[in-house]
């Protein structure tokens, strides 16, 4: 009689179990973490279970895209920010609840670049953290090229002064060590749009971010050559270098990079015999007041597969990855910076070596806008390939360029 009452029991704790499905795409310092923190959740909130699938980062958009439509896939999903208008339009997600989530709540408490996880009035996804970029580099590799290690470049002429230096051929002319990991894929498309143009004079984008402005002056041609001229002239890097510009850096085979503080996780784990420092980005000599840099994120959203019980355990999960707690764990493993604005002020942080350049760096952070980031993005290293492997004029590839970019929001504001 006892085995069949703890049967009966089993039975029905079992039936009340909810299971909701996460995704996100394989980064290994962040995967590995997620896993841990889903154990602590679920120890947590004993009556649901997550199941954490991860898909490679160029597969990733287009899974969401055939799974969430037949009713399949992730409850809860993790997209970048720029993601969110085709997201949205593609009906992938729901509104975050703002009984759960008050929006006065969001603005009060969160660093103000997270507004751009709002479209329509709405806002769509949270983020655990946020990211800006800094400037890495080996300090043995500037003492091997005579540079001070303790040193690194404050503008972007020594920049290209040093990389020069530090960069490294062998008797046929193969790369063999990078001056700077040149890169249009990485974090360097994002360095154009809002730190090169605006230090040369350039707003990017109309108020409405409707018009692309990036060849409105003469800068933005200027900041556009400068940029190229690194890869297409001066030879200090090449994007397909080591694999990817981070692994050349890893491996001790470029001398500076431009990355994010969600690098900073990797690096701890696979970069231990490397001697580096990390500062914040360089400013233009001609221009040395303006300082900018780069606000991005990927956040946390309810899919619209997302209903009743499950509904009601994504919105607990989502509560629980927005956690100070979360946010600062994630921090000490993966690198990323916390979203809630009372993480960010906390002195010993802005004083840490490591951090400290990044939490400078979003004082003075834009976050693009983005309509469509897959296409703009590859918008961008298309122009360079025109540049660096073809030989075009870097005023006339612009041109080309900005013509490609702006076709692509008026797509999108045409019926807005």
């Amino acid at each position: 009689m006892t085995t069949l009452l703890w049967a009966a029991s089993a039975a029905v704790a079992a039936a009340k179990e909810v299971t909701i499905e996460y995704w996100q795409y394989y980064y290994e310092s962040k995967v590995k973490l997620m896993t841990d923190l889903i154990k602590q959740f679920e120890q947590q909130n004993p009556g649901i279970r997550v199941e954490q699938k991860t898909f490679p980062y160029e597969q990733f958009n287009q899974k969401v895209a055939i799974s969430i439509p037949a009713g399949t896939g992730p409850d809860v999903v993790n997209l970048y920010y720029g993601w969110v208008p085709k997201y949205v339009e593609g009906g992938y997600l729901q509104p975050l609840p703002t009984d759960a989530f008050p929006p006065s709540t969001i603005q009060k408490e969160f660093l103000p670049m997270v507004d751009a996880a709002k479209l329509n009035g709405q806002y769509w996804g949270l983020p655990t953290a946020v990211r800006a970029l800094a400037l890495f580099w080996n300090k043995d590799l500037f003492k091997e090229a005579g540079l001070d290690p303790n040193a690194p470049p404050q503008t972007w002429e020594q920049l290209q002064d040093y990389a020069i230096k530090l960069t490294k051929r062998d008797k046929n002319g193969q790369l063999v060590q990078e001056g700077y990991a040149w890169n249009a894929d990485g974090q360097d498309n994002h360095v154009f749009i809002q730190v090169l143009l605006r230090q040369w004079g350039v707003t990017p984008f109309s108020a409405d971010n409707k018009q692309v402005l990036w060849n409105s002056k003469p800068g933005g041609y200027e900041a556009f050559q400068w940029w190229t001229d690194l890869a297409a002239k001066y030879h200090v890097g090449d994007p397909t270098f080591m694999g990817d510009y981070r692994t050349a850096f890893i491996t001790g085979k470029a001398a500076m990079m431009i990355d994010g503080s969600f690098a900073l996780g990797t690096l701890k784990d696979k970069a231990k015999n490397i001697n580096w420092g990390v500062t914040t980005l360089p400013v233009r000599a001609a221009n040395p007041s303006v300082r900018a840099n780069v606000g991005s994120f990927w956040m946390n959203a309810l899919t619209v597969n997302a209903k009743g019980e499950k509904r009601d355990a994504a919105i607990k999960f989502l509560k629980f990855l927005t956690s100070p707690e979360v946010m600062k764990v994630w921090l000490e493993q993966v690198g990323e910076l916390p979203a809630r604005l009372a993480l960010t002020e906390d002195p010993a942080l802005q004083k840490d070596p490591v951090y400290g350049p990044f939490l400078a760096g979003l004082k003075y952070a834009y976050a693009t806008f983005f309509v469509d980031e897959t296409s703009e993005r590859q918008a961008i290293i298309d122009a360079t390939n025109e540049v660096r492997l073809q030989g075009a004029n870097p005023k006339a590839a612009l041109d080309r360029l900005v013509a490609n970019e702006q076709k692509i929001r008026d797509e999108y504001f045409s019926n807005r």
